[in-house]
């Protein structure tokens, strides 16, 4: 059974869900939960814009701190280890599902539990799937769970 789970949050309902899912399955395997968040520098490598990107990165780690303390806490009430990382993509070509691959085999996780958005057409074609991504490349199994979330949903709703 796995007793070795990686569960990626991002503060988001999908990721809750994602991360009840883990739970209740560490809870049933007596295992630990790898909390892990990526912050996802690739924008800020080659933008010439109006935003300070020192401040925009200090942001997404405080988001980042947040949903690990979260997940964390949700751990502690179930009764279930749980390990938080934060961890950072690391080239202009990374993106958020490689550098949760390399965190997978790492952590030699056992599953990987992610939450999807169900994106459809257009807005999936312009904004991409991270988990489908993930699951294209997983050398790991991976438990995809499903959002409840509105596609048009804002990060305030969130």
């Amino acid at each position: 059974m796995y007793t070795r789970i990686l569960v990626a949050v991002d503060g988001s309902k999908t990721s809750a869900r994602a991360l009840n899912e883990a739970v209740t399955m560490a809870g049933l395997t007596h295992g630990t939960i790898h909390a892990v968040y990526v912050v996802d520098k690739t924008p800020l490598f080659n933008y010439g814009g109006y935003y300070d990107p020192v401040a925009l990165l200090d942001a997404l780690r405080r988001d980042g701190r947040i949903a690990l303390e979260n997940a964390h806490s949700v751990c502690g009430k179930a009764g279930v280890a749980c390990k938080i990382e934060m961890i950072e993509t690391e080239r202009m070509t990374d993106d958020i599902a490689q550098t949760l691959q390399r965190c997978a085999e790492r952590t030699r996780a056992e599953l990987v539990v992610m939450g999807t958005h169900g994106r459809r057409g257009v807005s999936r074609i312009v904004l991409g799937s991270v988990a489908e991504r993930f699951v294209r490349f997983s050398q790991r199994p991976v438990l995809l769970v499903r959002g409840t979330e509105p596609e048009h949903a804002t990060a305030s709703e969130a």
